[in-house]
Order: C-alpha cells, then structure tokens, then sequence
C-alpha cells in the first residue's frame, strides 16, 4: 500500500487500505499521490457534487479509460453528483462530412463513442444532453456557487468557475476528475489556498475601445503562461456588472487565455468576485507588469501564424462558438449576420458557416423565432466540439476561419476578429 505524506482521516486512510473494496483502494491512492506531488497537506471536501470530465469522445486508443470505466461499473461506484462532459464530437446532420471523412471519424477515430456514452451514464453522467465546454452556463445547470471546491476538468470552464465564479479548482487531468467526483475529496493546493490564488502579474489596459476578448486573452495566456494576472482598467470598458454580454466575454477571454497560455485563474479589477472582495490586496508585492494598448491587441494579433497548405486561397468553411456560445451570443450573431445579408442583398451566407453551441441552449434557441430566421440564412447549428473535428486529419486540407483563439491554437484554423469573420460570411469581404 501506497504511504501518503499528507495527513488523512480515518475514514480517508480506511478507503486507502481497501476497506470499501480494491477499487476505491486505487482511486484513493491515485488522488493521494497526486495531491502530494504538488506537496498538498491534507484532502479537502468537494462542495460542489457535480463534476465536469474533460474525456468525452469516444477514440479508440483510450483503451485504459474504458477499462478504468468498467472496473468502476462492476464495482458499482457512481460519482457523488452528476457530472456533465465537454461536447461530442460528431454531428454528420450539420456538420457534413464527406465518405472518406466519415469513415475516419466512425470506424477509426471515434468508434467506441455509443460505448463509452454509456458507460459515462452508468457512472454518473447527468443526461444525455450534458456534452459542453460551458456547462457553468445556466441552461445546463452545472453552476458553483463562490467559494465552493469543485473536482473538474476542461481549461476554459476551470477558469471560468474560478474566475467568473469565485469557486475554486485546479487544472485536473482527465480521470483525476472523475477520482475527485467519485471520492467527494481533492487535494488542498494550489487554486484551493488563498495564497494560489493571488495574482503575479498586474496587467494594465490602455485600449481606446473594449479590445476582442479572444485577442486579449491570448496576448495575456502568452505572456504570463501558468500565472494568475490581475487585469487593471478593463472594468473601464466592460463595466462592473457581470451580466450576460460580460459572461460571454469572460468565456471566450478566460478561454484564450488558458489555451493559449496555461490560466486557471484571473482577477479583474473591479468586476470579477474576488478583486471587487479584495482589491490589489490579490497582487504579489513582486508581481510583474505588462501594459496592454491598442498597438499591442494588433501586434498580438498578427503575430499569428497561418497553417493552411495553400494560405493564398480563400477559406471555405467557418466555425463560430468555441468556446460554446452563450444564449445571448447566438442571439447576437444570428442579428449580425441577417442584417449582413441584407446590406448585401444576399439571402444566404457564402461560405459554408457553423455555430456551436450546449445542446440545452440550441433547444432553448430553437423554440425562439430567431432560430429560423438563423436557418433562412443557410448557417447550420451544431453541438459539437469543433476541435474534436479538426482533429480529423482529412480536415486540414480544409481552409477553415474561427473567431476562436482555442481552436486556432489546437488546430489549423485561420483566426479572424468578429467584424471579419461577419463579412466574409456575408460576403461583404473576401477571406
């Protein structure tokens, strides 16, 4: 049996020494070890049951996973909660594919997918409709309260749920989540101390307007990597309400950020939970600076590099939503791209455009009359994850935009601010 440096409970040294069985024996060691890698002094109790697995498709070399899965079933263990799971990765109805493509994506790639959505259910899945990167969101229901301690994987919700929130949780791996889930116990370090959570770096904004939160995000995640900055003077021009145009900029900004960085945490002066609690009392007496202007949101910007096999040509596919959209944020681009084509005297988008968003909002959205206006205009609505589709290699030889600084970073996506990507897709604009 493993010996754990860190102090345990009775109960939680019984569940090491097997007394409710092998399985949860090795669960147990597992969330020890990891907890005393990173020098945790004791467990702590999840107050959030409901947990957010990272791991949701269904690929073929995940072969320890599914067997983990299965030794969890025969024993008959089941997550404290319900847990929700980032998205699927395939939709063929509106996310079409071609024989050769599908055919990787079925019997290759993503061929144990029914299997182990099923096994996800017999563990704890909260439904079948719970597949999303963004089920902090109010419509899936999977929202902690500030300060509660969640066992969750998935970057852009972790930093979500830490920053926007207030709640607290580390950037766990797949399975260790679930471990967490499971045990109702996580490690104590890191974003779970009140010192993990202060800030290193003070990051000061001198934009002239609100810059793109996605470009924001990603000079920030870039420039101080794993850290937690503390942003100054984007209150000035986001506002001190967290409503549901702010929750949308903080998704995709937090996303850049710990895409393209490694930020589990941020503070923003004045809006977010913690710093109008605290203050500058979250920034580090050592803590570095960086000035974000104008002229830096667009260095930043083109300093992005182009990954398409023939760059000169024009791109033929658009994925807009990663991560998910928001409720408010369909609503929003549905209006700009029917207005786009009416400046254009077009009917439909010219370039084959998708938008993902949570399965519970495309429901939500599709009892709304937007929705067929948003279908008038030849956009298709899917629930996706688009990287789970670019991760298709057949797709590279597409020439895909996104006004998702995460799928340009995962995968070969072309970035594009949201003006841009509008008028392409309404042809106002050649890309």
């Amino acid at each position: 049996m493993y010996e754990p440096k860190m102090e345990l409970t009775l109960e939680q040294r019984n569940i090491l020494e097997g007394k409710q069985g092998p399985v949860m024996a090795k669960i147990m060691e597992t969330i020890v070890m990891f907890g005393d890698i990173f020098g945790a002094p004791r467990l702590v109790k999840v107050t959030h049951d409901d947990g957010h697995l990272v791991t949701s498709f269904g690929i073929k070399l995940l072969k320890p996973l599914f067997s983990t899965m299965d030794q969890l079933i025969e024993a008959g263990i089941t997550t404290k909660g319900k847990f929700t799971v980032d998205p699927r990765p395939i939709d063929y109805e509106n996310v079409k594919c071609n024989l050769l493509e599908k055919l990787v994506f079925s019997k290759i790639m993503y061929a144990k997918q029914e299997m182990y959505e099923e096994q996800m259910r017999k563990v704890g899945l909260k439904d079948f409709n719970a597949f999303s990167c963004a089920a902090y969101l109010p419509e899936i229901g999977n929202t902690p309260k500030e300060g509660d301690i969640l066992s969750w994987a998935e970057s852009s919700a972790v930093v979500f749920a830490n920053s926007v929130l207030g709640a607290r949780c580390n950037r766990n791996s797949g399975m260790l989540e679930l471990f967490g889930s499971i045990l109702g116990y996580v490690p104590e370090f890191g974003f779970l101390t009140d010192e993990g959570r202060k800030a290193k770096w003070r990051v000061i904004i001198k934009c002239k307007q609100l810059p793109e939160a996605q470009i924001l995000g990603s000079a920030i995640g870039m420039k101080v990597m794993e850290d937690v900055p503390y942003v100054v003077g984007l209150d000035k021009l986001l506002g001190n309400e967290i409503n549901d145009e702010v929750v949308g900029y903080l998704k995709d900004f937090g996303a850049a950020t710990a895409s393209n960085g490694a930020v589990g945490l941020y503070h923003i002066d004045g809006l977010t939970p913690e710093a109008k609690k605290y203050g500058e009392k979250l920034i580090l007496k050592d803590a570095k600076e960086y000035v974000i202007d104008d002229e830096e949101i667009e260095r930043v910007y083109r300093s992005y590099p182009i990954m398409w096999k023939k760059p000169e040509k024009k791109g033929n596919l658009v994925f807009i939503g990663c991560p998910h959209l928001t409720f408010t944020q369909l609503n929003n681009w549905t209006d700009r791209i029917v207005q786009g084509l009416k400046e254009t005297g077009k009917k439909k988008v010219v370039v084959r455009t998708i938008m993902t968003t949570a399965p519970d909002i495309a429901d939500k959205f599709k009892k709304t009359p937007k929705y067929k206006e948003l279908m008038a205009t030849g956009v298709k609505l899917t629930t996706i994850c688009p990287l789970m589709y670019t991760n298709n290699p057949l797709t590279k030889a597409r020439r895909i935009y996104t006004s998702s600084n995460k799928l340009r970073t995962y995968s070969c996506a072309r970035y594009a601010k949201d003006q841009e990507i509008l008028d392409f897709v309404v042809g106002k604009a050649g890309k």
